[in-house]
Formats: C-alpha cells, sequence, structure tokens
C-alpha cells in the first residue's frame, strides 16, 4: 500500500539546516497496525505528515496504492488525502460551532454526498461509537473521550484506506484513552491501515509492529521491512 524511498525532508532555523528525514525507506502493507515512536525531534511527526500528503519530501518517492504522489500537485494531493486518509489528532480539531453530528458529517459536506445519505451515515457511524444521545452537543458539552470519539467518527467516515493517528490519546486521561485505542483497533481489524505516533510505549507495544527513529532515521523496525 505504502512505499516511502529514500525519503529527505530539511528545514531552515534560522541559520542552522536541521534535517528532519535522511533517506527513510519504509514499506507498509494494506491492512498493518504500525506505531512510530521515538524522541522529540527524532522526525516522527514529520514522516506522519509526508504519509498524510501534508508535507511534501525534498527528495525520494512516496507510492500510496501504486500512486507516486510526489509527481502530484496540490489539487491532487488534496483529492487524494480527502479520499484516501484519515487524520485523527491529539487536539481533535473539531469545529467548536457545529454539533457533534456537523463535524462528522462535514468530510461528506465537501465530498459532495447526498443529504439523505450523510445523515444516515453519520447516525450509524454515532450510534457504533456509542454517541447517539451526544449527536445534538457541541464540542464544548462533550468529554475528553467523547470529542476524541467524534473526531474517529469524522476521519473515517469516507471509509479511507489510511487512517495516521498522531498522538490520539495524548490529551485524554487513562479511562478515555483505553476506549480511543480500542476503537481505533476496532477499524483497523475492518481492514483500516492504522499508522500511529506515539511517545507511549504501552500504546506502542500494543501494535502488531513497531517502527522507532531517531535523528531522522529508521533504526529499528520490528517489521524488518525500515
Amino acid at each position: 500500500m505504502i512505499r516511502l524511498t529514500a525519503i529527505e525532508r530539511a528545514f531552515t532555523v534560522g541559520d542552522e539546516r536541521v534535517h528532519a528525514l535522511r533517506r527513510v525507506n519504509l514499506t507498509i502493507a494494506t491492512g498493518e497496525y504500525l506505531s512510530i515512536m521515538g524522541p522529540s525531534g527524532s522526525g516522527k511527526s514529520t514522516l506522519l505528515n509526508i504519509l498524510g500528503l501534508l508535507d511534501r519530501p525534498d527528495a525520494g518517492t512516496y507510492l500510496l496504492e501504486g500512486r507516486d504522489t510526489t509527481a502530484l500537485n496540490d489539487r491532487q494531493q488534496a483529492a487524494l488525502r480527502r479520499h484516501q486518509i484519515g487524520f485523527i489528532f491529539q487536539f481533535f480539531h473539531l469545529v467548536p460551532r457545529l454539533t457533534a453530528a456537523e463535524n462528522v458529517e462535514l468530510p461528506m459536506t465537501l465530498a459532495g454526498i447526498a443529504p439523505a445519505e450523510r445523515k444516515a451515515r453519520v447516525a450509524a457511524a454515532l450510534a457504533r461509537l456509542g454517541l447517539t444521545d451526544r449527536a445534538r452537543h457541541r464540542p464544548d458539552q462533550l468529554s475528553g473521550g467523547q470529542r476524541q470519539r467524534v473526531a474517529i467518527a469524522r476521519a473515517t467516515i469516507l471509509r479511507p484506506a489510511l487512517v495516521l493517528a498522531d498522538e490520539p490519546t495524548g490529551n485524554l486521561d487513562r479511562a478515555s484513552g483505553q476506549e480511543v485505542i480500542q476503537t481505533i483497533e476496532a477499524l483497523n481489524q475492518e481492514g483500516m491501515t492504522v499508522v500511529m505516533v506515539t511517545h507511549d510505549p504501552e500504546l506502542g507495544g500494543r501494535t502488531r509492529r513497531q517502527v522507532r527513529m531517531q535523528d531522522g532515521r529508521i533504526v529499528e523496525d520490528s517489521g524488518g521491512g525500515g
């Protein structure tokens, strides 16, 4: 599904050139459940942004389901991102003035899906996550765990092939975090490929494959493919 070859990414910070990624090679098969771990500044978030087509590498190639994403223009990348990739962030990024149902519905509205189908799919998604009674609540009326589950429903309502999770339990208490990670694992069991960045070794240990980064390089890959 994913093949990164010799990916390089550098940034200029003040007068210094910082190499965030150095010749990263990584292959991820369809349906994998993988964590990316490492200390701050190791390149985890930069790698996740490139996988999510939020950033472009300076060199190397990124094939997503056989398609060379590095050859696409910004509009083509945005279309691919909208239909193929779901994002789960630490801080939820819900629209404050919209209800839970309206937040989940938003990607389908942008994708031009008919209103009747949107309503049915939102109702099913919220029911599946135990949020039916919270459908009309705004984010500030929800607990942290409920907000993250709404964010997960929004991220996966278009059934993306790839789900990218950036510290998905980092802003939650332990009980809420357990609920959220179980929800993410259920998506993986349904066939979605899940790549999760985490600082939490316990969380990383739950994934079937662990990739460790240091100084912009993959230094360990339990799947052996890095």
